[in-house]
């Protein structure tokens, strides 16, 4: 029993051992059911090996019995014989046959209770490696599954990291603003360009003689004066 349960053991620390460092769940997973059945294999060999044992104390066993008897049956022929002390001897012969037979019995009912207890844990080994083996494909798509939904959690989490979309914000905000700095100085340009424009037609309109309003007004102003229509 002690054998199955250091089997477990071990079977237990490969697979913990293999998810840790697992990439390909089917690898792995066809992988301890190589080494589930490997040990199966040599699990029969040790429960074939105790059979074996059961068998020979069994033949032993039933030898010794069968030599008792014939003693016993020599002993009887001496008796009818008339011949005592060869009964005697036969009978102390037969003695130690049967003391043989009851020792092997007894070893040989030890070993047999062994190997059915031996056989029925074997047993149930085949059956989680058969069950072990009709989930594989199941287990297989699970850890699929779970790796990309590992993926699509890594890929919403870099979607909500903001850090990125702000440099963008503030690129553009930046870029506005430099625009707006430049319309904002077109504009002042073209106010002194307009400015000084008006300046110089001023100067242009005197310099050719060109009549403002005013001094056409007071013109007319004098001109009617001089003509007695208005008073002075």
């Amino acid at each position: 029993m002690g054998m199955f349960k250091r089997m477990s053991r071990v079977f237990k620390a490969k697979v913990n051992n293999a998810l840790d460092n697992a990439e390909d769940p089917e690898k792995l997973l066809s992988q301890v059911i190589i080494d589930m059945n490997q040990q199966l294999i040599e699990s029969k060999k040790s429960v074939a090996s105790a059979i074996a044992d059961e068998k020979k104390l069994e033949r032993q066993m039933r030898s010794n019995q069968a030599l008792s008897r014939e003693w016993e049956d020599k002993a009887r022929l001496a008796v009818k014989a008339g011949k005592d002390d060869l009964a005697k001897e036969a009978l102390v012969r037969m003695q130690e046959y049967n003391d043989n037979y009851k020792q092997y019995r007894d070893q040989w009912e030890l070993q047999h209770d062994s190997v059915e207890k031996l056989k029925t844990v074997l047993k149930q080994l085949q059956r989680k490696i058969d069950e072990a083996q009709r989930k594989k494909n199941l287990l297989i798509a699970r850890a699929k599954r779970a790796k990309a939904q590992k993926k699509i959690q890594q890929t919403i989490s870099s979607i909500d990291d903001n850090s990125a979309f702000n440099a963008f914000d503030k690129m553009s905000e930046k870029v506005d603003r430099l625009e707006a700095e430049n319309e904002a100085v077109q504009e002042l340009y073209a106010s002194n360009d307009q400015g000084k424009d008006e300046l110089e037609s001023k100067f242009a309109a005197l310099e050719a003689g060109i009549t403002t309003p005013d001094l056409l007004l007071e013109d007319l102003k004098n001109k009617m004066k001089e003509e007695g229509e208005t008073d002075a």
